[in-house]
């Protein structure tokens, strides 16, 4: 079953929490790899749809960040998927370069013994 949303029927259907973030998984479009977990805002994620290009809110730095934008390892945005809660974001994407700030292909390659 898949429900077939607008970009303003999506964004209305996601709950941000009380920061007003939503935790968003990037995932590879091509292979199905789990590349990274970021955090988006109305803001990012509205500009993610609309541009395709994948736009998260930095907590760390308390700013937009354009996924590429000093590294050149941009993300492009294939299809968003909603889970049935509203409160996480999955983003199908088109992955330039390495997803990792370490230069790994994903942040998830620690693994427990």
């Amino acid at each position: 079953m898949t429900d077939t949303l607008t970009d303003a029927a999506f964004l209305a259907a996601v709950h941000f929490d009380d920061r007003g973030l939503v935790p968003a998984i990037a995932q590879s479009a091509a292979t199905g790899q789990v590349l990274m977990m970021a955090w988006m805002n109305r803001e990012t994620l509205q500009t993610s749809l609309a541009t395709r290009e994948v736009t998260y809110w930095s907590r760390s730095r308390q700013k937009v960040w354009r996924k590429g934008d000093t590294s050149g390892h941009t993300q492009r945005l294939v299809e968003a998927l909603l889970d049935c809660d509203g409160d996480v974001v999955l983003l199908k994407v088109d992955q330039l370069g390495p997803a990792c700030h370490t230069g790994a292909p994903s942040c998830f390659f620690r693994q427990l013994a």
